[in-house]
C-alpha cells in the first residue's frame, strides 16, 4: 500500500486535477474551516473527513456549559507582604480561552505555601467570585503562595490556534465539551451515529483525535504561555476526580496534576500518582474511543486517528491503544524521529504521515521558504522510511496557499514520486537489520517510544538538541530499536537480544533517570550485563545523581565521572588519543552541541577521543568483556549520525559487521532489502556526493549522486 492524501479548499477545479495527477493523490481531505463540495467528491478518490468529537455541536456546548472540558491551572506565584494576601487567578491567562469554575472549590482546589511546600488549610482562605481572586486571611509574611484551581475551557485550543494564526476575525469561538459527563457522553455517541448516516460520501472518518487536547495555555498577550504535547492537565472534571478515587483507592489531589507548575511535562521524573492518573485517563479514553470506532465500522467506514490535537489518553504505545480497533493513524512528520513514532505504531492496518510544511500562512508567505523546509523534512523523513515505512503520505492545511509557489509544487511531485517508487521496489518487505537490538533506557520506556527528549512535536530547543539528535540518527539506521524503563530491568532483567543500551539526557530528568539510579537492582544488573559482554553508551549526563561520592552512578562502566566542583581538589590527568575505530569517518571537528563541563577520566581502561580544556567530550572504556562509550552531546548531523553508528558497533564488539551494507561518505546512506535483493542508496545533502558502496565488506559500487538523489541497485 502507498498513497497520497491531498488537503482541499477553494482551488480552481482544473488546477486541482492537475495537482492531483502530479502528486499521485488518491485521497482527499478537508481542513479546519473547509468543506468538500460535490464536484470534488465526483472525482472518485477516497474521501477523508475530519471529525471533531468534542466540538462538532456548538449548540450543545452553549446549552451545557457546566459540561465543558476543564483544566487544572496554577496561579502566578505571589509573595505575602501582608497577612491579608490577594491572589489574582487570571493574571497572565488569556481570558477568551478560560473561565474559572468555582463549584465546590474548597473540595477541588488547593492553596500551597511554596516556601514550605505545605497545603494551606481551608479555614485560612476563600474565593471571591466577582473579582476572580483567592484571599488568604492569615498568610505568613514573605512566604510564596500559589493556588491550584479548575477552569472551564471556553475556546478549543486547536480552533483557537487556527483562528489566531489564520486571522479568522469574528468567526465563532468553539467550546469543547467533556465525554466524562453522562449526558454529553450519550450526546457524542448519538451525534456521531447521525453524522455517519448523513455522510455516505465519506470513506475514512479522521477523528481529531478523540476527547482531550494536549495542554495549550495562552497568556494575556494571545501568545503561548505553556505547551505540553504530552500534557494531561486538560482532562479534568469533578466526575473524573471522583472516578479516579474509586478506581485507584485514593483521592486525586490537584497538586498531583499541577506538579509545582511543571504539569508533569515529559522531562519530569513521573511520580506514582501521575502514572496512575495517566493510566486511569488512558483506560477511559481508549474504552470510549472503541465505541465510536465500532460505530464507524458498523457504517462501513474506516476509522483514522490523528496523532495530535485531542490525542491525550490514546498514547499508541500504551497498553490500551490496540483495543480501540482503529484502522489507521496519521500524524505530523517533523523529522525522522516523529516519522518512526508514527510508522512503528502496533495494531493498525496502515500509517500515514503529514509532511511539513503545513500549508499555513506562517510559511507560505513572502518571508517564508517552503521549498527548503520541504526538502529538509523529506531528507530526514526518508531515512526513517527506509527502516520503517509509512504506508501513505500527505500534507495538511490549505492547498490554495501552496499553489502560489510553483517550485514547491515541483518539490512535492519529486517527493511523491520517490515515495511511490520506494513501495514499488520493496513490495512490502523489510530492510536488513544488525544482529543485535539497541535499547533506549529512560523513565517511560515503551510508552513513549520515539518521544524521548521532545518538548513538543519536533520543535528545536537549545536545551535538548544535543539529545534529540541521538534518536534522529537512530531513526534512519539499520537497527531494531527498543525503548525500556527502569521497572523493566527490575522485573525482567535485560533481554539477550539487546546488544547496546543507551542512556541520554540531562541529570534529574525522566530521560536520564534521576533517583532511579539509586536502585541497587538497576545498577548491579547493568554492571553484570556489560561485564559479560554488553555495550553501554551514555550521552550528556547519563546515570547522573550525586550519591556516595559519585555523579555518574555507572562511572565504572563509562570510564568517566562528572565533577560538579566537589572534587576540584583532586588533580585530573588526561591524555588524548586521536585514532580510533569510532573516529575513522570523521572529517571535520565533532559537534557536541552544548557539550558538558567537568567530565573526567575515572578508570585505567578509559581512552579519551575528544576533549575541550581538559573536559572529556568523547571516550571509550573496556569493562570486563563489555564496553562503555561516553559522548557529551550529539546534535543531529550526517557526521554525528556516522559517529553514533560506529560507536554502537564498537560498543557491541561488532566492528566487523559495520561494512555489511555501508557507504564511505557520511552524507550518503544505504539500506538493503534482502527479500527483493534491492539496495537503496540516498544522498542526504543538497550537494553532489561521490561514494563507494560496501556489500558484505567489499566495495561493489562507486556512485555519483546529485542533491537528494535516491538510486536503487541490484544486489545478489
Amino acid at each position: 500500500m502507498s498513497g497520497f492524501t491531498l488537503p482541499i479548499d477553494n482551488v480552481e477545479y482544473e488546477r486541482l486535477r492537475e495537482v492531483m495527477t502530479r502528486w499521485h493523490a488518491d485521497a482527499i481531505r478537508d481542513s479546519d474551516g473547509t468543506k468538500l463540495d460535490d464536484r470534488i467528491l465526483e472525482l472518485g478518490l477516497k474521501v477523508y473527513k475530519t471529525y471533531l468529537t468534542t466540538r462538532n455541536d456548538q449548540q450543545w456546548a452553549k446549552d451545557h456549559k457546566e459540561e465543558l472540558q476543564q483544566l487544572y491551572m496554577m496561579s502566578e506565584p505571589t509573595i505575602a507582604f501582608h497577612k491579608y494576601l490577594i491572589i489574582d487567578l487570571m493574571k497572565g491567562i488569556f481570558k477568551e480561552q478560560f473561565k474559572v469554575n468555582p463549584k465546590d472549590y474548597h473540595r477541588y482546589w488547593q492553596v500551597i505555601d511554596r516556601t514550605t511546600g505545605k497545603e494551606v488549610g481551608h479555614e485560612k482562605w476563600f474565593y471571591d467570585d466577582e473579582k476572580e481572586v483567592v484571599v488568604l486571611v492569615d498568610a505568613i509574611l514573605y512566604h510564596e503562595y500559589t493556588v491550584n484551581f479548575l477552569m472551564y475551557q471556553i475556546w478549543d485550543p486547536t480552533q483557537m490556534y487556527n483562528h489566531l494564526t489564520n486571522d479568522w476575525g469574528d468567526r465563532e469561538h468553539e467550546m469543547p465539551y467533556d465525554m466524562r459527563h453522562p449526558l454529553t457522553n450519550s450526546h457524542i455517541k448519538g451525534y456521531l451515529n447521525e453524522w455517519l448516516s448523513e455522510h455516505p460520501e465519506v470513506d475514512v472518518v479522521r477523528f481529531t483525535t478523540f476527547f482531550y487536547h494536549f495542554t495549550l495555555i495562552y497568556n494575556e498577550m494571545k501568545k503561548e504561555k505553556f505547551v505540553d504535547w504530552f500534557g494531561y492537565s486538560s482532562t479534568l472534571s469533578h466526575e473524573a476526580i471522583q472516578a479516579f478515587e474509586k478506581a485507584k483507592g485514593y483521592p486525586l489531589k490537584a497538586e498531583y496534576v499541577v506538579d509545582e507548575g511543571y504539569f508533569n511535562n515529559p522531562f519530569r521524573i513521573p511520580t506514582k500518582e501521575f502514572l496512575d492518573f495517566l493510566d486511569f485517563q488512558s483506560e477511559f479514553v481508549c474504552r470510549e474511543a472503541k465505541v465510536l470506532v465500532d460505530m464507524t465500522h458498523d457504517h462501513k467506514k474506516e476509522a483514522m486517528m490523528f496523532l495530535g490535537d485531542n490525542w491525550i489518553g490514546t498514547e499508541p504505545y500504551g497498553k490500551y491503544f490496540e483495543a480501540i480497533g482503529i484502522d489507521s493513524v496519521v500524524g505530523s512528520v517533523g523529522n525522522g524521529t516523529t516519522l518512526r513514532m508514527i510508522s512503528d505504531i502496533p495494531g493498525v492496518k496502515y500509517t500515514e504521515g503529514r509532511f511539513l510544511p503545513y500549508f499555513f500562512p506562517d510559511v507560505f508567505c513572502e518571508e517564508g521558504d517552503p521549498v527548503t523546509e520541504a526538502k529538509e523534512n523529506w531528507i530526514q523523513g526518508r531515512r526513517a522510511i527506509m527502516q520503517s515505512s509509512l504506508d501513505r503520505i500527505g500534507y495538511g492545511g490549505y492547498l490554495s496557499l501552496a499553489l502560489q509557489f510553483p517550485e514547491f509544487v515541483d518539490v512535492v511531485e519529486r517527493i511523491s514520486n520517490e515515495f511511490h517508487t520506494f513501495h514499488e521496489m520493496v513490495q512490502g518487505t523489510k530492510g536488513y537489520k544488525a544482529p543485535f537490538k539497541v535499547a533506549i533506557l529512560n523513565c517511560f520506556g515503551k510508552l513513549r517510544s520515539w518521544q524521548t527528549n521532545q518538548v513538543a512535536h519536533a520543535l528545536w530547543y537549545k536545551e535538548i538538541y544535543s539529545y534529540v539528535g541521538v534518536l534522529e540518527a537512530l531513526s534512519g539506521m539499520m537497527f531494531d530499536v527498543e525503548f525500556i524503563n527502569f521497572e523493566d530491568i527490575k522485573q525482567n532483567g535485560i533481554s539477550e537480544e539487546i546488544g547496546i543500551m543507551i542512556n541520554s539526557g540531562d541529570a534529574m530528568t525522566a530521560w536520564s533517570g534521576g533517583e532511579n539510579w539509586l536502585a541497587e537492582t538497576v545498577i548491579t544488573t547493568i554492571r553484570e550485563w556489560v561485564y559479560n559482554g554488553g555495550g553501554f553508551i551514555g550521552i550528556g549526563e547519563p546515570t547522573a545523581i550525586q550519591h556516595q561520592g559519585k555523579y555518574f552512578q555507572l562511572f565504572d562502566v563509562l570510564g568517566v565521572d562528572k565533577d560538579i566542583t566537589y572534587g576540584l581538589s583532586y588533580r585530573k590527568y588526561h591524555e588524548l588519543t586521536k585514532e580510533h575505530f569510532i573516529l575513522e569517518d570523521i572529517k571535520t571537528e565533532i559537534d557536541f552541541g552544548r557539550g558538558m563541563r567537568g567530565v573526567f577520566k575515572k578508570g585505567e581502561h578509559t581512552t579519551i577521543l575528544a576533549m575541550d580544556q581538559n573536559d572529556i567530550l568523547l571516550s571509550v572504556n573496556e569493562y570486563g568483556r563489555g564496553r562503555g562509550v561516553y559522548i557529551a552531546g550529539l546534535p543531529y548531523s550526517a557526521q554525528n549520525a556516522r559517529l553514533l553508528q560506529r560507536a554502537i558497533y564498537y560498543a557491541a564488539h561488532q566492528e566487523s559487521e559495520l561494512m555489511t551494507y555501508y557507504v564511505d561518505s557520511c552524507e550518503v546512506e544505504c539500506t538493503y532489502f534482502p527479500e527483493v535483493k534491492k539496495l537503496a542508496v540516498y544522498n542526504n545533502s543538497f550537494e553532489v556526493q561521490e561514494a563507494q558502496i560496501y556489500v558484505r565488506g567489499e566495495v561493489k559500487h562507486r556512485v555519483t549522486l546529485n542533491e537528494m538523489d535516491l538510486i536503487w541497485l541490484d544486489v545478489e
